[in-house]
């Protein structure tokens, strides 16, 4: 029986990340830029004030105070966008807005809280030190500064800088196209009728949810009947398309399970047993001309969603040009005790508590039956017990797999 660790391995032996494209930069928000991105221009690219007020000379306000304030002239405005030279005598003032750029000769801005906010001439009651309320060119980043580097995600947060550096388009690792093929006879399409023996095809939903939320772009083909010819014609068509294909279900042991008698007789994807629970019916392997990457899943959909977890998701990572493939674990007290196989790696759904006290605690939830899909929507984490361990008593310090966290 292979290895957790082992199958993994399996699944990811070979694969590269995908080739780089350019982008406009709102359509990179989750992808890995493939380049450094350096600054052309300092930020600020100019002096500037931070503050509504008044450009002066700090020499000219030293003595202002509320009993004997200074009036200067107010020789025009200097507003946010404008591209002209200004300057500021000696004995002079100039009204300014934030953002507005710092006009030559003045080395301060006094506050418009200090003045009593005149327009011709204005009072000002209080001194300023030279260099107060002005943000200097270039002192957030200087020209020449890496602002991302390859393999960075662009995120919410880093599309500001980026275009504020002139990234209109930005050049990324572009998203793999992941399809999911569901098969077996007793599947229906969500919110179609049901007759006796059919289920919905939820597992279909979930995988290709789950690939979006590894960041690949996912969509279903048609499900599979147990019919060997039926899915050859599916899997042909996914593979023009797919840069992965993931399956759901026919890689066991019984009379229907039809992914597993098509792909077998190809030589070219691997069935195992993994010592996993749930989950331990897997396969992995290359298809086609491309050589795309497949991997087929169990059918029961918690299986299906802890398969995905293990194997699918580092995949996709992959193929992004991601740092860290797999969701870190963390220690946390089990709220419970736990059984578990002899042998197997368990995952266990679970909700993850910190307390007041900041300690991470954690509970089972729901039944552990591989095809409770009620427990899994309430989970948030996976407890994960290794294969030497049987039972964890309430207490316990275990590894938790949190499903809220992304890797990096």
């Amino acid at each position: 029986m292979r290895s957790v660790a082992d199958h993994l391995a399996t699944v990811l032996d070979g694969i590269e990340p995908l080739e780089a494209v350019d982008v406009e930069l709102l359509d990179a928000i989750g992808l890995t830029l493939a380049s450094d991105v350096v600054a052309p221009w300092p930020l600020p690219a100019f002096d500037n004030s931070s503050m509504d007020g008044y450009a002066v000379h700090a020499s000219d306000v030293a003595a202002a105070s509320p009993d004997s304030p200074v009036v200067l002239p107010v020789l025009g405005d200097v507003a946010a966008g404008g591209t002209g030279r200004t300057a500021v005598a000696p004995g002079t003032a100039l009204r300014i807005m934030t953002g507005a750029p710092m006009p030559d000769g003045a080395d301060t801005v006094v506050p418009v809280e200090r003045t009593d906010g005149g327009v011709e001439r204005v009072s000002i009651t209080a001194p300023v030190t030279p260099g107060a309320y002005i943000r200097r060119a270039g002192e957030d980043v200087a020209a020449g500064t890496v602002v991302q580097r390859a393999g960075d995600v662009v995120t919410e947060r880093s599309v500001a800088v980026l275009a504020s550096v002139g990234c209109a388009h930005v050049h990324v690792v572009r998203r793999p196209h992941v399809v999911v093929i569901s098969t077996g006879d007793e599947l229906v399409e969500v919110g179609h009728p049901l007759e006796h023996g059919q289920i919905v095809d939820s597992n279909g939903i979930m995988l290709v949810a789950l690939a979006r939320s590894a960041g690949a772009s996912a969509w279903r083909t048609p499900h599979a009947h147990d019919v060997d010819d039926e899915f050859r014609a599916v899997l042909s068509a996914a593979l023009r398309e797919a840069d992965v294909v993931v399956t759901s279900g026919g890689v066991s042991m019984g009379a229907y399970d039809t992914v597993k008698a098509v792909l077998s007789q190809s030589g070219e994807v691997d069935f195992v047993k993994v010592a996993q629970h749930p989950g331990m019916p897997q396969g992995a392997g290359r298809l086609g001309d491309r050589r795309v990457p497949i991997v087929t899943l169990p059918g029961n959909p918690v299986s299906s969603f802890v398969s995905f977890e293990l194997y699918v998701r580092p995949l996709v990572r992959r193929l992004l040009g991601r740092r860290e493939l797999s969701r870190p674990t963390e220690p946390a007290t089990l709220l419970e005790p736990i059984d578990s196989p002899a042998g197997k790696q368990q995952y266990v759904r679970a909700v993850l508590e910190v307390g007041d006290d900041g300690v991470r605690r954690v509970r089972p939830v729901g039944g552990q039956g591989s095809h409770v899909v009620g427990g899994l929507a309430m989970a948030d984490a996976l407890v994960v017990l290794p294969p030497d361990v049987t039972r964890a008593h309430a207490g316990d310090v275990v590894d938790v797999l949190d499903l809220t966290r992304s890797p990096v």
